[in-house]
């Protein structure tokens, strides 16, 4: 089952008392992975101190471009939590034998997440099977790999008859407005330059109702959960608390500081932070999320991915992959 019991929590809090890696009453210091160009509340969190403060000690922040660089920082324990992972990185992680765990939905999205043509092709939703012969810049295992993958086969364009380039997005977005590439894959800062040279093949609303789902994850290794168990849902609770002050006021204010933690100027943090949902505690644990939908998902991204030729192997079910206890921890002492 998805869900961990309110006992299996406890005992990792009592055991977190004992870690020697981090500890609750001041000691130690925890790393945090996360993403610039990716604007989300947690950056006002993060800008304020209010993590270390909650926390009791220092938390480091790091900066990746990938989630699967976060994964490899994970697996080798430069890295405590990932803020913001992308599912499929997390599936190819876990179908793969790495002993990670989802914590909380970080954020959903679908139209900060996409494939751009380039615009001298003149390939819109109707010609797409165009692309085929073509060159394609994609980050992957990511989100936008599974969201490659997904189009492509709507599309009924042969994979083989691709000429893929494994790109992080800004290296996409370079490679498309020098005319490197015929099209290109990505998400936040790297596509909306990536617009700028091109045009989208699928809005947000089109790929969901194919269901191309997208959204990102909080992760962390299932080990440090199970000892820090008291960390992270202080750490959770933090970030659900930024969720409900962005979603209650968006004010200019936490805007601005969201926009210089991500590294992006106001205007281009706007337009992509509009773009986003922060499901709350309570949506999270509900049948839309952990309490039905999340589990079958990933299986379904995992199953592509074997199809795909991406991963050996996906696992029978990805139920243990997440662990409420967390969360609901969170949602018992009144979190958001």
């Amino acid at each position: 089952m998805i869900k961990k019991t309110a006992c299996a929590f406890v005992a990792g809090a009592v055991m977190a008392m004992t870690a020697q890696t981090a500890t609750a009453d001041g000691h130690g210091e925890i790393t945090v992975g996360y993403f610039l160009e990716w604007p989300m509340p947690f950056l006002a969190a993060k800008a304020s101190g209010a993590y270390d403060e909650a926390l009791g000690m220092k938390v480091n922040w790091v900066s990746f471009e990938t989630g699967t660089a976060m994964s490899a920082a994970m697996a080798s324990g430069d890295v405590q939590l990932s803020v913001s992972q992308g599912v499929p990185p997390f599936v190819v992680a876990t179908s793969g034998g790495q002993d990670i765990q989802i914590v909380d939905v970080a954020v959903s999205y679908s139209d900060n997440d996409n494939c751009v043509v380039a615009e001298a092709l003149e390939i819109d939703k109707d010609s797409a099977g165009e692309l085929a012969g073509k060159k394609v810049a994609v980050p992957l295992g990511t989100a936008a790999h599974y969201g490659f993958l997904r189009q492509m086969d709507h599309f009924g364009v042969d994979l083989a008859s691709l000429q893929i380039v494994d790109m992080a997005p800004p290296e996409g977005a370079a490679a498309l407005s020098q005319g490197a590439v015929d099209f290109a894959c990505g998400w936040g800062g790297g596509l909306s330059r990536m617009k700028e040279y091109g045009n989208i093949l699928l809005t947000g609303d089109e790929k969901q109702e194919l269901g191309i789902l997208v959204f990102d994850v909080t992760s962390a290794p299932a080990s440090y959960i199970a000892e820090n168990g008291d960390i992270v849902a202080k750490f959770l609770g933090v970030t659900a608390a930024a969720n409900a002050d962005w979603k209650e006021n968006q004010s200019e204010e936490m805007l601005a500081v969201i926009a210089e933690q991500s590294g992006m100027d106001l205007e281009a943090a706007r337009g992509s932070i509009a773009g986003f949902k922060f499901p709350s505690v309570e949506e999270q644990l509900s049948s839309a999320w952990f309490g039905g939908n999340a589990a079958p998902f990933m299986k379904g991204v995992a199953d592509v991915f074997v199809e795909a030729g991406s991963i050996d192997s996906a696992l029978d079910s990805y139920a243990d992959t997440v662990n409420t206890g967390p969360l609901e921890a969170v949602a018992a002492a009144g979190g958001s």
